[in-house]
């Protein structure tokens, strides 16, 4: 299978959105929550107190351009209240106090900007890894790409092929509902496109705008948390079927997983007022059934080995720091108990979702890596699904 990476671009939301302005946001918004005295504590536990935004916090937070009365217009709405006996002038006066109700953002209004930051940071990012991996946009065979919360049709590859712009006979693979294993599945994709053609260039370009899901009128404690997890960001990077000079990690064998029966517990749900990710409190145990899952086929692929087998780094996107603290207490005996370091050290500005694996592993690179050091990518996604890719430092 081996392929061959190069460094990964990361592009981070340029919004800065602090914690305590999306607590504040939340207290204004619903002062009678049963769970309000405990939304500090509740914060604390992510362990984030600033993420990057696409958009800033006011966008998402902003009323529709609309006013209360744009579902049934004002001609129904009157002939409704003259029917049950309201005079004129109490019909004047109700008529003009539902118009200064101000209507929620509708689909369009929040989801159409968003789309074109999009673009725009998905092409950053992919001029960004194409510089670092010393090619041009004319060297690319192969777009794969993934955005899971600004769907378009044509979407964010034909965008790219655009906007680069690439060749007219570059294939192009969109991959719009890989979400959270966007990082992992789309290098294990270019790792077997490569195969078959080592003389293969294969762009990966990844933009989540996940602020998105910010719903300010849930008043439910899991929108609370959905509120407080995600960040925006764009990820890109170069995959060869030859090593380049500019590559620093071999793709050795990848691995794939879908538990059936659990397509309900994390999923995107769109309705009037745009994008809502809905979370189910099971979701953590099912993404550590993936995990044990992935032990055993580590242990499966090297159990023939002289020595026992181990990553030196695990670049893991469970979902979040829950499905991390299970990751180490399962780990096989005698495994290095710093692998997730980095994995950890991006949770800490928020969940990047499809982006994170890239995210995480620019920061083993940027950290220097020895030749050689045995690397494990994880992450899990709705479905629940998950992919894993085996390699090596170069």
């Amino acid at each position: 299978m081996a392929a061959y990476l190069s460094p990964p671009a990361v592009i981070h939301g340029e919004n800065a959105v602090e914690t305590q302005q999306i607590l504040a946001e939340v207290r204004d918004r619903h002062p009678q929550a049963p769970w309000l005295s405990r939304i500090d504590g509740i914060a604390a536990s992510t362990g984030i107190d600033t993420r990057g935004w696409m958009l800033p916090l006011d966008a998402a937070v902003a009323p529709g351009g609309g006013s209360g009365l744009r579902s049934t217009g004002v001609g129904p709405a009157r002939a409704a209240l003259i029917r049950d006996g309201f005079s004129e002038q109490d019909v004047d006066r109700a008529i003009a106090a539902l118009e200064a109700i101000p209507a929620q953002q509708t689909v369009q209004e929040r989801t159409a900007p968003a789309w074109e930051a999009v673009q725009a940071y998905g092409e950053r990012a992919a001029r960004g890894a194409l510089q670092i991996a010393g090619l041009d946009t004319s060297d690319v065979d192969c777009l794969i790409t993934s955005n899971s919360t600004t769907p378009a049709l044509p979407g964010l590859d034909v965008a790219l092929a655009n906007r680069l712009p690439l060749r007219d006979d570059t294939l192009l693979l969109p991959a719009t509902q890989w979400a959270c294993i966007a990082g992992t599945r789309s290098l294990a994709l270019a790792a077997d496109l490569v195969a078959a053609d080592p003389d293969r260039v294969v762009l990966v370009v990844i933009a989540e705008a996940l602020s998105t899901t910010y719903q300010p009128a849930d008043d439910t404690l899991e929108s609370l948390i959905v509120r407080l997890l995600f960040a925006d960001t764009a990820v890109a990077a170069v995959v060869t079927g030859r090593p380049r000079p500019e590559s620093v990690l071999r793709l050795d064998a990848s691995w794939h997983h879908t538990l059936p029966g659990t397509r309900d517990l994390h999923k995107l749900d769109t309705r009037e007022t745009g994008t809502h990710f809905v979370m189910d409190r099971r979701g953590p145990r099912a993404v550590q059934e993936t995990v044990i899952a992935m032990w055993e086929w580590l242990r499966s692929r090297h159990e023939g080995d002289a020595d026992p087998w181990h990553p030196d780094l695990l670049l893991a996107h469970p979902g979040g720091t829950r499905v991390l603290e299970y990751m180490e207490q399962t780990m096989p005996e005698g495994w290095p108990t710093d692998v997730l370091e980095y994995s950890r050290d991006s949770y800490t500005s928020g969940n990047r979702g499809g982006a994170a694996v890239f995210d995480i592993l620019r920061r083993a690179h940027d950290a220097g890596q020895e030749s050689g050091s045995r690397t494990v990518l994880y992450a899990a996604a709705p479905g629940l699904t998950a992919t894993a890719v085996e390699g090596e430092w170069l």
